[in-house]
């Protein structure tokens, strides 16, 4: 076994071994595998009376074997690990360590451990990170139980037939008395988070401004997996909502999922986050959220990339790639149509006045238009206006009578 665990292995083996020399003569330990060997003893006799567990036993077993074999066994002692030849820890990974498990909250063991690995490039494992946290006074508090977990549904086959998506608000900046929605969405097959990001309020406009962005990084799904939220679900039969109409018009439904516990993958991934993200933005003094979303857009980037997913066998990423070079994938293109902006975009139909304004905000602003005539008002996520003569058509180039959009 190769690298710091391997090496910290070895270090526990010979500490094992050294116990066991301080308890017990090595003509005592013969005599006791000489009567496993010759079945006087059981191997819970044996392992009672040097007092180690039965796996131990059975290793020391073979090694004493292997010097009756060799005609040596009068001479046979249990041999030594080698030592302990782990390397010391760089500095700046020892500061990081302190800082991240220094701040209040603590940031989970696995997190300090892909932490290490980002900004330093030292491999460490979770045990690892916890036996230091032990031995050095950082370690964290025993959890309480938790109940066991409903059953979980396998994922899809296909990269981009589902993609869960959903918000999660809660207190992610420990120094402000403040809840802040995050928006997550990730992708059924492979578990790639496709997007991330915290908002100041969890409206129509931080949907129009995350999901597009996601579709333009990775492509657009078939179905989007959501809950029965307002902004996805309306309730008037066969109506659509603004974002519904929107996703319908890039040829994306939603699926809605029948139970919050239906949406085990995503909510685990808002545990995920939930967990991390506060001390760590304690432990780096962040409390923006434009500040914070660069540094979430770097920690998800890592993890799609350098975290292997306990039920996957390996990273995010590397699940993709896989689906890709296997065919398994059914993602599509972002379109380049000239509607993009307006189709995420929440509109507004008004009925221009005998003087041909609308109120854009705190002002009237005069069209080009026939009184009377309906136009189209359009929110970006920017913050910006567009007044279009008509809702947006598939192939049709949008007829734009107003814009403020800055240059």
């Amino acid at each position: 076994m190769t690298g710091p665990w391997g090496c910290a292995r070895r270090g526990y083996v010979l500490e094992k071994y050294q116990q066991l020399f301080h308890r017990h003569a090595p003509s005592f330990l013969r005599h006791v595998l000489e009567g496993f060997r010759e079945l006087r003893l059981s191997a819970t006799e044996a392992a009672d009376q040097l007092e180690i567990s039965r796996s131990r036993l059975y290793a020391l077993r073979t090694e004493y074997l292997e010097a009756c074999a060799n005609q040596t066994a009068h001479l046979w002692v249990p041999g030594g690990s080698g030592g302990d030849h782990t390397p010391a820890w760089p500095e700046p990974v020892l500061s990081l360590l302190k800082k991240r498990l220094g701040c209040s909250p603590p940031c989970p063991y696995s997190f300090v451990a892909s932490e290490a690995w980002r900004l330093h490039s030292f491999k460490l494992d979770r045990a690892q990170v916890r036996r230091w946290a032990i031995q050095n006074h950082y370690a964290h508090p025993v959890p309480p139980q938790r109940p066991r977990a409903p059953v979980r549904r396998w994922q899809r086959s296909q990269i981009g037939e589902l993609w869960q998506l959903d918000a999660s608000p809660h207190r992610w900046f420990p120094q402000l008395p403040f809840d802040f929605p995050m928006l997550n969405m990730l992708d059924d097959c492979s578990r790639l988070f496709v997007g991330s990001k915290l908002y100041d309020r969890e409206l129509l406009l931080s949907y129009f401004d995350f999901v597009p962005a996601a579709f333009l990084a990775h492509g657009r799904p078939l179905q989007l997996y959501v809950d029965y939220h307002s902004i996805f679900f309306s309730q008037t039969p066969e109506a659509l909502t603004q974002l519904g109409w929107a996703l319908k018009f890039y040829d994306i439904s939603f699926l809605y999922a029948p139970t919050p516990q239906a949406k085990g993958k995503i909510e685990r991934e808002h545990q995920f986050w939930q967990k991390r993200l506060p001390p760590y933005f304690a432990s780096e003094q962040i409390t923006d959220l434009e500040n914070a979303n660069r540094h979430i857009d770097d920690l998800r980037h890592h993890r799609n990339r350098h975290e292997t997913h306990r039920e996957l066998g390996r990273t995010p990423q590397r699940a993709w790639d896989l689906a890709k070079s296997q065919q398994r994938s059914v993602i599509r293109p972002a379109p380049r149509c000239p509607c993009w902006p307006y189709v995420w975009s929440q509109r507004t139909t008004l009925k221009l006045g005998s003087d041909c304004r609308v109120p854009i905000g705190s002002q009237r602003v005069r069209l080009e238009h026939p009184p009377g005539s309906k136009v189209v008002l359009c929110l970006h996520p920017s913050g910006h206006h567009s007044v279009l003569a008509a809702q947006p058509e598939p192939k049709q180039k949008p007829a734009i009578l107003f814009t403020n959009r800055p240059n």
